[in-house]
């Protein structure tokens, strides 16, 4: 696995650079060779933030934590990193036994009127077609509470996200 690390208002320390070299090394298991982890180190005042993002055949899984300490925080974040993949196992073995769809289109982001709303950050997203059951672990690998996706079957742009209680919803374009 390649891993590239950032400092954002601090300078990694060589000590860190090794302690996250060796710990992503015990992730090697769960990922190709060609996979690629990015580590980046915020600090703000009196805490800092350790986000992780590994990409790797057409899927990523992210955690972010914060401490006192970074350390502290990417030990954490790496625990959660471990946790999501463990807890996904049996679903990424067969996702990662499918071969990765060369046609990712990216989703095309629509501009909020003039002045009508302050958009502080726009993001582009490529899209692949893939079942809900993908959409929803791919969700959970990056830990957010909506996925946007392309339907696999009717081809059209949908969104999965987390509802109360540990259950999911699809929203449907007609």
């Amino acid at each position: 696995m390649k891993v590239t690390m950032t400092g954002r208002r601090v300078t990694l320390k060589p000590s860190f650079e090794e302690r996250v070299e060796k710990r992503l090394r015990k992730l090697d298991r769960f990922f190709d060779t060609e996979a690629e982890a990015q580590v980046t180190v915020t600090v703000e005042k009196d805490r800092q933030t350790v986000e992780v993002t590994v990409q790797d055949d057409g899927f990523q899984v992210r955690a972010e934590k914060s401490a006192p300490q970074m350390e502290a925080a990417f030990d954490e974040a790496a625990d959660l990193l471990t946790r999501r993949l463990l807890k996904n196992r049996r679903r990424l073995q067969t996702k990662l036994q499918r071969p990765a769809f060369d046609d990712v289109l990216p989703d095309e982001m629509t501009e909020a009127e003039e002045g009508a709303f302050d958009v502080v950050r726009e993001k582009r997203v490529a899209l692949k077609p893939e079942s809900v059951e993908e959409a929803i672990l791919q969700m959970n690998l990056l830990g957010h509470d909506f996925y946007v996706f392309q339907n696999a079957d009717t081809l059209k742009t949908e969104v999965v996200y987390r509802r109360k209680g540990d259950t999911y919803g699809v929203l449907i374009p007609e």
